[in-house]
């Protein structure tokens, strides 16, 4: 039984996705009696329940061959990297990286501009099934929360392989625990962290004198200024962010939360936040009847004027935005009182991949202090890096030290606690009850 989304819903997604020429996909019908958020919670919910009852996967054994010899395997190889595509500036940073892995590794990297992570999940599921266990078509992935725990369950995944990388040692997995956790799953060296992101609300200091102080006050902030606010539309990731967030703040008991949805409580538990969800509702943009799509539309909002407060998942977006002239300098970021949701962004290489050296390769190379300095610079990407600055070499720490993290950025000490992630079959759930009441994916 598959615990992947089904193909009625994916399978046309899958057939979008660009391949190499010759490349065979399996065609599937699609089915009449569900919708695709019903396939999704269903299979969805089904693979939470497989990866938690399987806290770690049969662990491949490790290859005696030197990260030389990897290196020489790779070389001349062409690495499909399947990432989320609606920012600029990110495909911008990962053309670069394939310009530093032609130069340095002799890898060719392509970026598959995906607009959800479910896509390539699907394809490599599709493929699996139709017996492509070699040649797949996807090399690497940008994954994290559901899409891994989804993976997981179905043993769709090459690894372990992180902690063989050269760069491995320099990723602070104690100091940032969630590197090695995906929504309250261990990755078990299936995954590797390349960015870490908190949840940073931003605002036009020019027009909000004084952000809210918590989550409460920002539900009053909302009301008392209509149609200045909104939040994307989940299933967006961004969107159902917002609505963890917001549980976070009225669900009575917090623990739950890394545990999986207990259907027979979950209606309990979540009417403190759809009563916070309907007391703003009327006073959102466009009085709650659209939605931005994306974390990028919203941006566009708060660029525009349209609204006064949005939200972004990496702490130096706002900083990035104002030195690209896309967004005003009077804008600031804050967090609310009593912290924000914080997650790590991962790689993972699929079974059947057909470059898995290559696609090794570009893992380490995100590590290094170098590349990782770069996506810290606000004029690039302004992520937050995965590495305990610690231990990096005196040259390499102060690529960091030298970084002007921008107007708009926290430092760390202003940033607050990172919550984390709960249960990845929270974000199912929520986006379903909410996609029930309020509209259909986009």
């Amino acid at each position: 039984m598959s615990a992947l989304p089904s193909y009625d819903c994916l399978g046309r997604v899958f057939l979008r996705i660009p391949r190499r020429p010759g490349a065979q996909t399996p065609r599937v019908q699609p089915s009449a009696s569900e919708n695709t958020l019903q396939i999704q919670r269903r299979h969805l919910l089904g693979a939470f329940a497989a990866a938690a009852a399987l806290p770690a996967l049969p662990r491949a054994a490790r290859s005696s061959e030197t990260w030389e010899a990897l290196l020489a395997r790779a070389s001349g190889q062409t690495v499909w990297w399947h990432a989320w595509g609606g920012d600029p500036k990110i495909n911008d940073f990962i053309a670069w990286l394939g310009t530093q892995a032609q130069a340095r590794f002799g890898i060719t990297l392509n970026h598959v501009k995906l607009s959800s992570t479910a896509e390539a999940v699907a394809a490599v599921l599709a493929e699996r099934d139709a017996g492509r266990v070699t040649g797949g078509s996807v090399d690497l992935v940008w994954i994290n929360g559901e899409n891994f725990a989804a993976m997981r369950a179905e043993n769709l995944l090459f690894g372990p392989f992180a902690e063989s990388l050269p760069n491995w040692p320099l990723v602070d997995t104690v100091g940032k625990p969630a590197t090695v956790t995906d929504f309250t799953l261990p990755t078990l060296g299936y995954e590797s962290p390349w960015a870490m992101a908190q949840l940073v609300f931003e605002y036009d200091s020019a027009r909000v004198a004084a952000p809210p102080a918590n989550m409460a006050a920002l539900r009053d902030w909302i009301i008392a200024n209509p149609a200045r606010f909104t939040y994307p539309q989940p299933p967006d990731y961004l969107g159902t962010t917002f609505l963890k967030q917001v549980l976070y703040t009225t669900i009575a008991e917090q623990a739950l939360l890394q545990a999986p949805v207990d259907p027979a409580d979950y209606d309990r538990l979540v009417a403190p936040l759809w009563d916070w969800i309907a007391s703003v509702t009327p006073a959102l943009w466009r009085g709650g009847r659209a939605y931005p799509a994306s974390e990028t539309a919203l941006g566009q909002l708060l660029a525009d004027g349209e609204v006064d407060i949005a939200f972004a998942f990496n702490p130096g977006r706002a900083s990035a935005e104002i030195a690209a002239g896309a967004l005003a300098g009077t804008v600031r970021t804050f967090t609310p009182s009593g912290g924000t949701i914080g997650n790590a962004s991962f790689l993972a290489i699929p079974f059947n991949a057909s470059a898995r050296e290559g696609a090794q390769v570009i893992a380490d190379l995100i590590l290094s202090p170098e590349v990782q300095a770069r996506a810290q610079d606000p004029a690039i990407l302004g992520f937050q890096t995965v590495l305990d600055l610690v231990r990096l070499r005196p040259e390499d720490r102060a690529r960091f030290t030298a970084l002007d993290l921008g107007v708009a950025t926290l430092s760390p000490d202003a940033l607050g606690p990172a919550l984390l992630e709960p249960h990845a079959s929270w974000t199912t759930e929520l986006a379903r009850d909410w996609q029930a009441r309020y509209g259909t994916s986009p």
